[in-house]
């Protein structure tokens, strides 16, 4: 990977929103900078600091405040704001007088106010979208005004995206009821946009190709993902084989050791993140139709969500089945014996499966979930998606033909041919000459020139 000659004084700020799907992403974007010649120095939470593991590849961190304890996402939101609003220009004066000033910031877009702060420091700033582009273009078009709340009619149409039925739009959109304050928030991160240097977008060129032509006639975007560790991808940064945080203790001997003993993509991955709340009649019609599938599965279950599960099921499931709190999400994925990722389609769980050539049976849950499973399925041709039943519920049955058609016959095979092309062209981007790399060379070229 190409360094340049730089002292280590062109100095980049990293500031992500403090849950492990925002800094994961930040985190590796901030691998990558440092690997050409750039300080960089990742602001997170005395907690998520302690949490890290102690290689970074070169990234200094360094905490703000821990007094985060709050009840909700919208209570975090406005809490981090207060206690980094008023940190973050003290850091970065006193970067300026330990002889390492800082050149610019890289903020989480949820984060907007964190550009008013850099703009009045002198200094430039870039956001950065953990999301989909394509997410990323609806929110943007509600916030100009270019598409009205409350929705009108079955489908919408906007630039650079194929025609959306309402239900493929983000929940905060389609469910605003539901979710009163999150739609301010949300679409809050372009209120200020057009002051960026630069938007990131944790996405590439060929997978989300025309409407990133779109937001790049508006604005100066740029992709740079997919932001998997280089192991995964290029290989070319030593000894990346980790995100480097988990809030969550993986079972990793247990998930490895299990997944050695079975058959080429014979098993079914089952996990829906970090956040994701399934109700005790979901649990149940998972563990019925996983059960009825007749495949081997690895279903991840946090501790919290345990009290949920039907008592028999470790009983039933013995033969088929193995059941964990956690497990090293990368490490299974990339596992010959892994032939399907049930999958909440959580953006960074779409990015690794589509990274790695993992066909998905997606069942999105809630925010951009669902908008990344219309892709999946339609756009991207690498998954199927579960149907609701009246009650909201995915029934057993569903969930038992779903697996079927990813796992068998010339539909799975068809499945795993474009998930495989997607982890090419994944590759393609990150690695030397590709347009993430690229992207990232200009903006390192530039900042070297302020």
């Amino acid at each position: 990977m190409e360094k340049h000659e730089a002292d280590e004084k062109t100095h980049i700020v990293i500031i992500p929103f403090p849950v492990q799907g925002h800094i994961n992403p930040m985190l590796q974007f901030s691998k990558r900078l440092a690997s050409k010649g750039l300080r960089v120095t990742l602001l997170t939470t005395t907690s998520n600091k302690e949490s890290l593991q102690s290689e970074t590849n070169g990234v200094i961190v360094e905490s703000i405040s821990n007094n985060l304890d709050v009840a909700s996402i919208e209570a975090l939101v406005d809490r981090f704001k207060t206690v980094a609003s008023q940190s973050l220009p003290e850091i970065i004066a006193k970067y300026g007088a330990s002889g390492y000033p800082v050149s610019c910031l890289v903020y989480d877009s949820v984060m907007p106010w964190a550009l008013d702060i850099a703009k009045q420091l002198g200094l430039t700033g870039a956001s950065f979208f953990t999301q989909a582009c394509a997410v990323g273009a609806i929110y943007c078009n509600i916030q100009r005004g270019l598409l009205s709340l409350p929705l009108e009619g079955t489908t919408v149409s906007i630039a650079g995206l194929p025609t959306l039925s309402i239900s493929d739009l983000p929940s905060f959109v389609y469910d605003r009821e539901s979710y009163p304050s999150l739609v301010d928030r949300v679409l809050d991160r372009f209120s200020n946009v057009d002051q960026a240097d630069w938007i990131f977008f944790n996405t590439f060129d060929h997978l989300e190709e025309e409407v990133v032509n779109w937001m790049a006639s508006q604005w100066p975007i740029k992709t740079i993902g997919p932001t998997i560790p280089s192991m995964y991808l290029d290989k070319r940064l030593t000894d990346d084989k980790d995100y480097g945080l988990s809030l969550f203790k993986p079972d990793a001997a247990a998930c490895m050791n299990w997944l050695d003993n079975k058959q080429i993509g014979s098993v079914v991955y089952v996990s829906f993140g970090s956040l994701a709340n399934l109700g005790e009649e979901q649990m149940d019609e998972l563990a019925c139709g996983l059960m009825r599938s007749n495949n081997y599965f690895l279903w991840v279950v946090r501790a919290s969500e345990g009290s949920k599960l039907p008592s028999n099921l470790k009983a039933e499931t013995s033969e088929k089945g193995l059941v964990v709190n956690w497990c090293p999400q990368l490490e299974v994925l990339s596992h010959q014996a892994v032939g399907c990722f049930m999958t909440h389609c959580g953006w960074n769980s779409t990015l690794e499966a589509l990274s790695l050539g993992v066909p998905m049976v997606a069942m999105p849950q809630w925010t951009d979930q669902t908008t990344n499973a219309k892709f999946v399925v339609d756009v991207w041709q690498a998954g199927v998606r579960v149907k609701v039943n009246e009650k909201g519920i995915v029934g057993r049955e569903e969930i038992e033909v779903c697996i079927k058609e990813v796992m068998e016959g010339e539909r799975g095979k068809e499945l795993k041919r474009n998930a495989v092309k997607w982890k090419v062209l994944a590759k393609e981007a990150v690695d030397e000459g590709g347009s993430s790399d690229k992207n990232i060379e200009d903006f390192v070229s530039k900042i070297l020139c302020t």
